[in-house]
């Protein structure tokens, strides 16, 4: 019986969003809007990173990769979110379903390991400046985005192989906008006591460590900086952690309170709500709030506007 129920899913439903009918044109155009916006700021910071010079150093290293894993990130979800809006039955294959459970814990846990580089560099570079090129060397860089890619790489892959070993019931029906890990677990016959566990375990590993570190840094930075008061030093301390904290804040508050503290009446809808603060808001948000608070942006943005040939 178990192996006929799982051989005759071979597709699932996704239910999207709750959004009464006469609404889905207002929300596909809102969310139509935000993606593009998530796209085209992204792609901004990559591309300037790439072409100005001034802008090779650590920071920025990591700051074009992050672009880049939001850009992935909010393409896993939204443009299926998007195409479920419009169709009568949004279905998503099996494989193709597991394969963007792949990608979305793949994309997203990047951003945390990215998330904590950042940090460090920030920490570094206040708290020890005559060290800086030599602990911010090219070589230790590079070590630390290659080694938070290759981690998200493992650990998604190892919740898609724990998924794909488990029996699916009857049910085929996933009430959210994307195939997030804790819905498809609810539709499984199969014991998921190892799944849970792992995922307790490497969500502590890879949400909470991270999240702990970054305020940690950022600590250590408004006290290194608060050590010598005034006011150039508070508005330096304030700049420097304000924009970073408030990415931390609602990326890892959100998934923390989804995965790991999640509340006893926490209804569906609220689940949604907050899955789109981190899958939808975080992405568009992260190049404004890197990219206008930053001089070193808007200089680059300015040499390459007076590298272009303007004519009338």
């Amino acid at each position: 019986m178990t192996g006929r129920n799982q051989s005759t899913i071979s597709e699932f439903l996704l239910l999207g969003l709750p959004i009464q009918p006469e609404h889905h044109n207002l929300f596909y155009a809102l969310f139509l809007t935000m993606y593009l916006t998530t796209v085209l700021g992204n792609l901004i910071i990559i591309v300037l990173i790439h072409l100005d010079s001034h802008l090779h150093i650590p920071m920025y290293l990591f700051l074009s990769n992050l672009s880049f894993s939001d850009l992935c990130f909010s393409s896993v979800t939204i443009p299926k979110l998007l195409q479920t809006m419009q169709n009568q039955i949004p279905t998503i294959p099996y494989a193709g379903c597991l394969t963007k459970m792949y990608f979305f814990l793949f994309f997203g846990d990047l951003e945390s390991f990215l998330l904590v580089a950042m940090a460090y560099d920030r920490y570094v570079v206040i708290c020890f400046p005559l060290h800086y090129p030599t602990i911010m060397s090219p070589k230790l860089c590079l070590s630390l985005v290659v080694l938070s890619w290759v981690l998200t790489m493992f650990h998604a892959m190892l919740h898609t192989l724990l998924m794909a070993r488990l029996c699916f019931c009857a049910e085929n029906v996933i009430p959210h906008f994307f195939c997030d890990m804790s819905a498809l677990l609810k539709l499984f016959c199969s014991d998921t006591h190892v799944n849970d566990l792992v995922i307790f375990i490497t969500a502590g590993l890879i949400l909470v460590i991270p999240f702990v570190l970054i305020v940690v840094s950022c600590g250590h930075i408004m006290f290194s900086i608060l050590k010598v008061p005034s006011v150039q030093g508070i508005h330096k301390a304030f700049s420097t952690c304000s924009s970073h904290l408030s990415v931390v804040s609602l990326f890892y508050g959100t998934v923390i309170g989804l995965y790991l503290c999640p509340l006893a009446n926490n209804s569906t809808v609220k689940h949604t709500v907050m899955a789109l603060l981190y899958t939808v808001v975080t992405p568009m948000l992260n190049p404004f709030i890197y990219s206008l608070r930053n001089r070193d942006i808007k200089e680059a943005i300015g040499r390459i506007l007076q590298k272009i040939p303007f004519s009338l």
